[in-house]
């Protein structure tokens, strides 16, 4: 099959290419400030940087397949979250560990626990592999348990010990979790539970929301990185 070009017209595929670029962009720029942060805080920047990396890829992949069918890549988006929501999980364990804070492993398996659980029910969902409202419910626990742990659970109780500029991070990446992943349930609500949101409308939500929530994640991991360490580090100590 020929390849089949992006139309001006369409919105829809624009979001993918402005999206595909921003995180291939925002890879570039994590790798890059990941050499000169104090080692503690480069594996952090590292899955910032891979992060943004898969989703960049996918998302050249998702616009391609959009392009062609005018439907949306449940499979390719979903492949996207199962990598990159995982690591996007492990960043509130690393900032902690970079630090010296309390937490134990546990609490990274309770984090990743809630992540698969969220998006494997979402997936069968979406797919109409079940129930559409009893998999939204069942992913919904998972997001519950994330919500939890870097709020009440031990996460959250560690990063209260962390430090101000750690606490400050943390507080803001919880925000992101807590009302910037609320798109994805609410599109999914209205998309597949109450059909009032067209496919293209619910791409574009998807598109600019994994826009935020992945780029912002990854920036103010940088900003933390950086204060920690005093500023940029052109030593590579």
């Amino acid at each position: 099959m020929d390849k089949m070009f992006l139309l001006s017209s369409d919105y829809v595929g624009v979001t993918f290419w402005l999206v595909s670029i921003a995180m291939m962009a925002a890879t570039v720029f994590f790798l890059y400030e990941g050499a000169q942060v104090k080692k503690e805080w480069r594996l952090s920047l590292l899955v910032a940087g891979l992060v943004t990396l898969v989703a960049g890829v996918h998302y050249d992949y998702m616009r391609d397949f959009w392009v062609v069918e005018q439907t949306t890549p449940i499979v390719y988006r979903y492949i996207d979250w199962l990598i990159t929501v995982p690591l996007l999980m492990i960043e509130f364990y690393l900032i902690l560990r970079a630090v010296g804070a309390a937490i134990g492993v546990g609490s990274f398996l309770r984090l990743l626990l809630g992540t698969l659980v969220m998006l494997i029910f979402g997936f069968l969902g979406e797919a109409e592999l079940m129930n559409v409202t009893v998999a939204f419910w069942l992913g919904m626990v998972g997001w519950a348990v994330i919500i939890f742990e870097i709020f009440g659970g031990s996460a959250g109780k560690a990063a209260k010990t962390a430090g101000s500029a750690v606490a400050s991070a943390f507080n803001f990446m919880r925000l992101i979790v807590l009302i910037g992943w609320a798109i994805y349930p609410v599109g999914y609500v209205w998309g597949y539970m109450m059909g009032g949101v067209d496919e293209g409308a619910l791409n574009m939500v998807y598109n600019l929301a994994d826009f935020v929530n992945k780029i912002l994640f990854g920036l103010v991991i940088w900003h933390l990185a950086v204060k920690e360490s005093g500023g940029v580090n052109h030593s590579h100590d």
